[in-house]
């Protein structure tokens, strides 16, 4: 795993096609100005405990919804919308349970896209 690195992170990210695609629509910004980032964040740690931090999560790969919520539309644009993405963009392997520096890790990924996302 990287030590936590934004702006690193950001430039291997926008090299990616796919992945320079996502940005929050505007109800996405919307969501997250009522809600606040501090419960958006919340949200962040109850997706990855019950989306991906299990060693096996079920349906990995397509366990991270498109839309619906800004935290999966970051997921996506941030290479942790699923183990092999975790692997791949960041560095954490595939087949163990995440560890809670490992889940704080890719939250602070996912609400550092969101907060450039909101301008902040």
């Amino acid at each position: 795993m990287e030590t936590f690195d934004w702006q690193k992170t950001k430039v291997r990210l926008q090299k990616s096609k796919f992945r320079s695609r996502f940005q929050l629509s505007k109800r996405d910004i919307e969501y997250v100005e009522q809600k606040g980032l501090a419960a958006v964040r919340e949200h962040s740690y109850e997706f990855i405990r019950k989306r991906l931090a299990l060693a096996f999560p079920p349906n990995d790969g397509k366990q991270t919804p498109m839309r619906g919520h800004p935290v999966f539309i970051a997921q996506h644009a941030t290479g942790t919308c699923c183990r092999k993405c975790l692997a791949k963009w960041h560095g954490i392997r595939a087949g163990h349970e995440l560890s809670l520096q490992e889940i704080d890790y890719v939250s602070q990924i996912i609400m550092s896209w969101i907060t450039d996302q909101i301008g902040g």
